[in-house]
């Protein structure tokens, strides 16, 4: 009998505990393990920070739903990988030894790369958790209590655009509805080189799209904008050109701001030598599997792929979207169902990208299959019915995860959806 691990239960780890279940069937054991007891449909934050949901809305007890599927589950933190040893520790010092390891963690928010970044020590929000979400719709309370500047975006080194465009745009669409927009002026900050990059060196026309939408809404913007320090209500910016020079060093006022930090690997996965690139994101071949420590796959936002655009001015990472998290799971659980039988790990995720952005009462949905160009399909559109097809997939996940389903959504329904098929990188 083989034991399966997967740390982390979020969008990756929670259908790769089913999905590798679902293939091995009762010979063999797979337990999950994540740092707290409730799964998270973080593309949903945005919606918390508004009021729009609230935490019962978008999350789940982990444990009776993998144990209606023969799946352990334990709740503690992970402290420590010995992959010589097969062997984990846990925070109450129990130990866990596994056959096969999948690293599902998500990543660190590395709000202490700038100073004064972040809603614990610092005086920005964030929609990275749902927690992070809870304390960013109270401080958008205080904000229509007493309006002024916004500020949202992404600092240097984020490799996540997309909640930061969301939830800048449904905020302005939730201040007009409260008549309050023409006392909060709205600037976008980020990293990227030009709006609508999104990590992605832009998809279709979303560069036009989204600075259409910023023209339309009256909301300003800095590219190329490395964040160099928060204070209570100031932001220091440095403007570069597309050369690398710092072309304005500019100061703005905030009453409320929101902005999306750096990611890292966790600090266990880190540790682990060979395993990880220097900033603690995962290695992994065309097999989600690590080089080194073959009995280790990974799969998300953990795992390291290499810029689309490398020469931006400020350091811009790539993305990890769900279809590409799906297509990973996939993957690892045909590969670890070969392995255990005998039989060379041959499946591929297909590193793609689509996205549904929600901007109240109306959506911008992007598609780049592969992710990383050249790609066989490059496609943007726009409407409500994009802030339609979010919500409804919304309601499909959540039931998938309480019905422990192992089907495809992002290509059962989001592709039909947009009337394209799944198409492979090669």
């Amino acid at each position: 009998m083989a034991h399966i691990v997967v740390i982390g239960a979020g969008i990756g780890g929670m259908p790769a505990g089913y999905e590798i279940k679902a293939l091995l069937g009762k010979k063999h054991e797979v337990t999950v393990i994540n740092t707290v007891d409730f799964f998270q449909f973080t593309p949903s934050n945005p919606w918390v920070g508004l009021g729009w949901r609230k935490r019962e809305d978008i999350t789940l007890p982990i444990a009776p739903y993998l144990k209606k599927k023969g799946i352990n589950f334990i709740s503690q933190a992970v402290t420590k990988i010995e992959p010589e040893r097969n062997r984990l520790t846990l925070e109450n010092n129990e130990t866990v030894s596994y056959d096969y390891l999948v690293i599902t963690t998500g990543p660190k928010l590395a709000f202490e790369e700038v100073t004064g970044l972040g809603p614990k020590n610092g005086y920005t929000q964030s929609v990275c958790q749902v927690g992070h979400a809870e304390l960013a719709y109270e401080r958008y309370q205080a904000l229509l209590d007493n309006p002024g500047p916004v500020i949202m975006g992404a600092v240097g080194g984020a490799s996540c655009y997309g909640p930061a465009y969301e939830y800048m745009l449904a905020m302005e669409y939730d201040l007009r509805t409260k008549k309050r927009r023409k006392d909060v002026p709205m600037t976008f900050v980020t990293s990227e080189p030009f709006i609508g990059h999104l990590g992605l060196g832009g998809v279709g026309d979303t560069r036009s799209l989204l600075e259409s939408e910023f023209r339309s809404y009256h909301i300003d913007w800095i590219t190329n904008a490395k964040v160099t320090k928060v204070e209570d209500g100031k932001m220091y910016i440095d403007q570069y050109s597309d050369k690398g020079e710092v072309i304005e060093s500019v100061t703005r006022d905030f009453h409320y701001s929101m902005m999306l930090p750096a990611f890292k690997g966790v600090d266990v996965v880190a540790a682990v030598e060979g395993l990880c690139n220097p900033r603690g994101f995962v290695i992994v071949n065309d097999y989600q599997r690590n080089p080194t420590h073959p009995n280790i796959f990974s799969a998300g936002v953990c795992i390291a792929i290499p810029p689309v655009d490398k020469n931006t001015p400020v350091p811009v990472g790539t993305p990890k979207t769900g279809y590409m998290i799906e297509s990973m799971v996939t993957a690892i659980a045909h590969n670890i169902h070969n392995e255990v039988n005998g039989k060379k790990a041959n499946q591929k995720g297909s590193w793609s990208a689509i996205c549904l952005a929600d901007m109240g009462d109306r959506g911008a949905a992007f598609v780049a299959i592969p992710q990383i160009p050249p790609r066989n399909i490059t496609w943007s559109g726009q409407g409500k019915w994009v802030h339609m097809a979010k919500i409804a997939f919304e309601k499909y996940f959540l039931r998938k995860m309480k019905k422990g389903s192992s089907e495809p959504l992002y290509e059962k329904y989001v592709l039909q959806a947009l009337g394209l098929k799944r198409l492979d990188n090669d």
